[in-house]
């Protein structure tokens, strides 16, 4: 059925003055609204799959106004506020026509409603439902119909009634380096708020993400959980309002964050809110993480299906100190212990200013002659040559004030020009100003440039080290100040197009000081982004799980660093800095050469048995089993189970060790009960001394209902240490064991 065709039977409808309900379904649940010509929007259920009738007949209908605006119930929480051209700023929404669109996997209601006061302002509200994963998405689009400007004040995506008072939230707060920590609370009485306003490093203090448990608890395999994200690279702000109101008892609303982001949209134009997207699960947290990641994958992640390669970073082993000599050394090297692409970070540009440091280059996009005499294609040969790709480092949107394009272009950058700048990474980072086409034109022509002349490069780290200090554009006049968040959001996300559009097959990594980008409105233009500039492998376990909540283990880029972490003075035995990194996209950051022989050989096993173990890792369903945030914080342990579930990866770790430590047990999740598997040891520390579990077959049954033991996770060393290693005491063990269906 067409578009039109599809339009006209819905507004048919409306002839007999009578509300009607719309509904939308995933494979487990159910989005119902309720329309009638000339009257409000109304919110009536989102939950477990179900018939309208059913949740009428159960008292589970709400009636709740699906986009408040404000003016017609100022005392309550509003989604929408907008300045008409003469002040007036009461808006009362009716229903215009409802259209419904199919896909090949998605289906879209979209309602649109009309300003009662003012005809000129038209709003649509579209609802998604995926037919082959448990996601549906929900945004808004502002249209301004008449000849004068209008300013959105308020402008939120999306608007979730929740039948609940008694709802447990989850968050993820954190800084550099200490990044996606869960917080998890009871969701207080009245209205509480979760905002960003770093505008470039959005998720640098809060991720844009969430989850409630519904009925006071927020557990792993139990309970109703929704969750939910939004695909925006800007600002984000979340309100949750836990107060009675009529059969609804919590209420969301999220979107961009209207704060300094009053947005003037002229006559004719229209401005499109970002999407939320949310999952609902009866079964407990980890169900609605394995949705979104399931969602991810298919459908808003970058070949989100595809292998993720095994890379070693040159950042933490040589920092700016690039030369040809360090380079290769490290190339070959890394190709001697089974690597598959080596990448050159920060120091490599800069002719008049060499990048020696954190204070100058940035612009110049130039190989720097005093570092690489002959360039990086020799550097490119050397990784093919050892079997290798190769990749880079470039961070695009960023300009130091030394630097040759700041002296050509000092009206490119966003500041006030009656105030001393506030500057960024070595006091002398500003951001260029993409608001201005010719800003945009210079980031494409830096990615442009370079793949131009080295068509076989394989792989760019895009960085960003700087939050939006100075909301100013030299660029846009006065009275469209306050769209610079929101403009400099769609300027960069035009630009990311530009770039796919012509180089769709590039892998690039999103970088921002670590994990300062992780969003999924990113998701379309990088196949990976970097979870953390934290390398000490303890707090990177605190951190992966954290991110894991909402992002597929395929896009999470974890490095192995050195044995001991600058940022902690931590010493951490290699297998556990290896197993911690296999939890994602395995790497290294650290100069090979500077490991031991004993440590070179483990390292050349662990990789060669991630790459076995890689496509479960990367592409399986995620189980947590024991989380580092609750208990004892003692363990960790997780799985990932491939969809035929003949394969699984399991993960085990002890942080600490205490003396007459008691065995746990864990208990396994998502197998098949009916099948026997083999079990067999990833990478053990000393190859001929595989745990005692190693080779034994036992039930999928046995092995989810009542678990296993591992006794080598609680035992100290007595001896000298495996591998030839420093290290601190007994600290950081870990075991990795791969279970294979017997058939």
């Amino acid at each position: 059925m067409n578009r039109l065709l599809t339009t006209i039977l819905l507004l048919a409808t409306f002839g007999t003055a009578v509300a009607k309900d719309y509904t939308l379904s995933t494979p487990n649940t159910t989005i119902i609204l309720s329309a009638e010509q000339g009257k409000q929007l109304y919110f009536r259920y989102y939950g477990a799959k179900a018939e309208a009738a059913d949740v009428r007949a159960a008292g589970r209908m709400m009636k709740y106004d699906a986009y408040p605006a404000f003016g017609t119930r100022c005392d309550a929480p509003y989604a929408s506020l907008v300045k008409q051209h003469d002040g007036d700023n009461a808006t009362k929404f009716v229903v215009e026509k409802v259209e419904k669109v199919d896909g090949n996997h998605l289906s879209t209601l979209s309602f649109w409603l009309s300003d009662v006061a003012h005809p000129n302002l038209v709003v649509k509200v579209n609802y998604s439902a995926y037919n082959d994963c448990d996601v549906v998405k929900i945004n808004t689009e502002y249209f301004n119909n008449g000849k004068k400007p209008i300013v959105l004040q308020k402008y939120m995506s999306a608007v979730l009634p929740i039948q609940s008072d008694n709802c447990v939230l989850m968050q993820l707060e954190g800084n550099t380096k200490n990044e996606n920590n869960e917080v998890v609370m009871p969701l207080p009485v009245g209205q509480y708020n979760i905002s960003t306003t770093t505008a470039s490093r959005i998720a640098q203090y809060f991720n844009a993400s969430f989850m409630l448990g519904l009925d006071g608890r927020l557990e792993e395999q139990s309970g109703p959980v929704i969750a939910g994200t939004l695909i925006w690279m800007g600002n984000s702000h979340f309100e949750f309002y836990n107060t009675p109101v009529a059969r609804v008892q919590t209420l969301f609303m999220g979107g961009i964050n209207p704060a300094a982001s009053d947005y003037t949209l002229a006559g004719g134009k229209s401005l499109t809110a970002p999407e939320m997207v949310f999952t609902y699960s009866s079964n407990g947290k980890g169900d609605a993480t394995r949705s979104l990641h399931r969602w991810a994958r298919k459908h808003q992640l970058l070949d989100g299906t595809k292998q993720r390669e095994i890379l070693l970073n040159s950042w933490e082993g040589v920092h700016f100190d690039i030369s040809e000599t360090s380079m290769v050394d490290m190339t070959r090297d890394f190709a001697a212990l089974g690597g598959e692409m080596f990448v050159v970070d920060d120091g490599w540009f800069g002719d008049k200013y060499p990048r020696n440091n954190g204070t100058t280059s940035l612009g110049d996009w130039m190989i720097a002659p005093s570092k690489l005499p002959n360039g990086i294609r020799p550097l490119i040969d050397l990784a093919h040559s050892n079997g290798m790709k190769f990749g880079i480092w470039i961070e695009p949107e960023m300009v130091n004030n030394p630097s040759e394009l700041y002296e050509k272009h000092p009206d490119w950058v966003l500041r006030h020009p009656d105030f001393e700048p506030t500057y960024g990474r070595g006091k002398t980072q500003l951001i260029l100003d993409l608001t201005n086409p010719k800003v945009q034109d210079h980031v494409f022509k830096v990615v442009d440039d370079l793949l131009t002349a080295y068509p076989d490069i394989y792989y760019i780290k895009w960085d960003n080290n700087m939050s939006m200090h100075n909301a100013h554009s030299q660029y846009l006049p006065n009275e469209l100040q306050s769209n610079l968040y929101v403009d400099y959001t769609l300027a960069l996300e035009k630009v990311l197009k530009r770039i796919r559009a012509k180089y769709p097959n590039v892998v690039i990594q999103l970088c921002a000081s670590g994990g300062g980008r992780l969003n999924y409105g990113f998701m379309p233009y990088f196949q990976e982004m970097w979870t953390s500039d934290q390398t000490d492998a303890y707090h990177r376990v605190l951190i992966q799980w954290g991110a894991m909540n909402f992002y597929p283990s395929n896009m999470l880029a974890a490095h192995v660093g050195s044995a001991y972490s600058k940022y902690t003075q931590r010493l951490i035995p290699i297998k556990y800095r290896f197993d911690v990194a296999s939890m994602c996209r395995l790497g290294m950051e650290m100069v090979p050469a500077k490991l031991n022989e004993a440590e070179k050989e483990y390292a050349k096993r662990a990789i060669a048995e991630y790459k076995v173990i890689r496509p479960v890792i990367q592409q399986g369903e995620l189980y947590r089993l024991v989380s580092p945030y609750e208990g004892k914080r003692d363990f960790t342990s997780l799985m990932y189970v491939n969809e035929a579930k003949d394969k699984a990866v399991f993960f085990a770790f002890r942080h600490f060790f205490k003396h007459d430590m008691s065995n746990i047990i864990i208990r396994l999740q998502g197998l098949n009960p009916d099948a026997k598997y083999r079990i067999r040891e990833v990478a053990p520390e000393v190859a001929s001394k595989p745990a005692t579990i190693n080779g034994k077959v036992i039930s999928g049954r046995y092995l989810m209902e009542e678990g296993v033991v591992i006794p080598e996770l609680v035992k100290g060393y007595t001896k000298n240490a495996p591998l030839g290693e420093v290290r601190a005491g007994n600290d950081c063990r870990s075991i990795i064991l791969e279970l294979t269906e017997i058939k």
